[in-house]
Parts: C-alpha cells; structure tokens; sequence
C-alpha cells in the first residue's frame, strides 16, 4: 500500500514538472495545473507516511500558488509543510512554516485564519519553549483585537498570562492577567473579572509586593457586584492573613474550593502561597492525660502557690 502511494506521488510530482515547462507553443509556466500535482503528490507521500518528501511537495506546492499570486492557497501548503515537520517532530521549523503562512493570511486579508493558524503553532511549540508560545498566543490575540473580537482574543491573552505564570515571569503575567482584566469588563463579564483579580493577587504576593495586592482588589471594588461576592470575601481574609502573618488563615483561604478548582497554573500558587518570616502558626493548647489543658494547669498551679506565697501568717 505504501509503495503503491509513493509511486502515485512520484507520478504527481513528473506531471507537476511537466506543467512547469515551456517551450515554442508554450510561453508561460502553468503555475495553478502544477500546484494542483504538489498537491496531489503530497497527499500520497503523507498517506505512504513519506513525511520528509509530503513536506517538500506543500513547498512547492506554495512556490507555485505563490508564482500564480494565489497567496491564501499559498500559505494552505506552507502551514500543511508545516504540520508534516510537525509530524517529523521538527517543531521550531513547523513553527516557523505557520508563521510565514500567517504573514500571507494577513497579506490576503483573512486575519481571522492568521490568527488561528497562530494559536496552533502556539500549542504545537508550548511544551518545548514556553517563551515562544507566549509569543505566538500574543500575537494571535492582537490580530483578533485589531477585528474587535474581543472573546477571542482573551482567551488568547489568558493562555499567554498561564504561561508567563508558569515561566516565573511574574511582572510580565501581572500585566498580563491586567489585559484580561480589563477585555473581561469591557464585554462585561464581570465574574470573570473577579476570577482574574484573585489571579493577580497571588502573582503579586508571589513577588512579595503586598501593596500592589492590596491596591489590585482596591481597584476591583469598581467592578460591579465585587462587592459582596464570595470572591472578594476571599480575598480580603487572604490579605489579611498575609499581612498578620498568619499562615494558617492564608493556608485556610488558599485550600477553599474557591482556589483550588481555579486553572492549575493560579492553583498551584495558592497552595505554595507562603507569609513573610515563615509565619505564625496557631497552635491549639497542649492537654495533660487527665483530659485537663496544660494552661489551666499551670493557672491552677499558680493559684496555689499564691495561696501560701505570703507566708503561713
């Protein structure tokens, strides 16, 4: 089956050829009839599993399409070359393949596939180079920022925050969660908002900076209905219990539903959230064997002591 695909391909690939030969009777190439054959044959070299040579076909493909000035189709091979790197496990070159296909979207004027073709290459390299993904989800949420669709590109803008969080690149995702912030009250999705404020007061208090966390539920009382919700309940006992020192208050606060069923990049940081110093941890009072605490012990033993710490007369 395999043989039998590839000698299709190689057939394609000769009639391909011939559409690009001229001659006496023939002045000019025939770019769109060659494209076609690229095609053809890259599909049967992918079938066959002829990653490498399905690969070199879509670039010709694009070569062609791009001769013929037929940029959409065009970059359609250019991010299929791409997708067989991808199956070459060849990721930075896929990658660099989809962005060249973007960039031709945004030439044709289809931003919209530009952008999901962007959101793509960001998954495809993500778990290889965190800070490439976030490059790649931020630039596809500026491209669907530029088309007012706001939905969209937050949700673009809320993968990039995740990694940033997860890259230690605390001031960038503070800036970060901010956009989504602010994109969320726009369309008015204001429980949202508030989820993305207990966000960025744990990557502020992560960077040690109570003050910008305290400043960052301040602003929030603007959103309407924080006032009042569970969320901010949450976070006003979790500043508290910071700014006490309190480790079991914020240990108490961070292990709440409320913070652990958030995204597991934010959950994680509630449960590692640790107060200045080390903290103060409440300790309940140590019990004698006869079931007596050992404070009221010692206030009884005190007690008898002064009885007779005057002397006998």
């Amino acid at each position: 089956m395999a043989a039998q695909k590839i000698n299709e391909g190689l057939e394609h690939l000769a009639k391909a050829e011939k559409c690009l030969k001229t001659g006496f009777l023939k002045w000019k190439p025939d770019y769109d009839s060659a494209a076609s054959e690229y095609a053809k044959a890259a599909v049967a070299f992918k079938n066959a599993k002829q990653y490498d040579q399905a690969k070199e076909a879509y670039l010709k493909e694009a070569e062609s399409y791009e001769n013929h000035k037929a940029l959409f189709h065009a970059a359609k091979a250019y991010e299929q070359a791409g997708m067989m790197l991808k199956e070459m496990q060849k990721l930075p070159e896929a990658v660099q393949l989809i962005e060249k296909a973007c960039m031709m979207y945004l030439e044709n004027g289809t931003p919209d596939t530009a952008a999901m073709a962007l959101e793509r290459a960001g998954k495809l390299i993500e778990n290889l180079n965190l800070e490439k993904a976030v490059q790649l989800y931020q630039q596809s949420a500026s491209v669907f920022e530029n088309e007012d669709r706001l939905r969209q590109a937050v949700e673009l803008v809320g993968k990039a925050s995740r990694l940033l969080v997860r890259a230690r690149r605390l001031d960038e995702a503070v800036a970060s969660i901010q956009k989504e912030k602010n994109m969320y009250k726009e369309i008015e999705n204001y429980p949202t908002c508030y989820k993305k404020a207990i966000a960025q007061v744990l990557v502020h208090l992560h960077r040690n900076d109570y003050v910008a966390a305290e400043k960052c539920v301040r602003e929030t009382y603007s959103i309407p209905g924080f006032n009042g919700s569970e969320d901010c309940a949450a976070l006003e006992q979790l500043l508290e219990g910071y700014d006490q020192q309190d480790q079991d208050q914020v240990s108490d606060v961070c292990n709440s539903p409320l913070f652990k069923y958030m995204d597991n990049d934010y959950a994680k940081l509630a449960l590692s959230l640790a107060v200045p110093g080390g903290g103060i941890k409440k300790k309940s009072p140590a019990t004698s064997q006869d079931g007596v605490p050992a404070t009221a012990q010692g206030s009884a033993q005190v007690d008898e002591d002064d009885e007779y710490s005057g002397g006998l007369c």
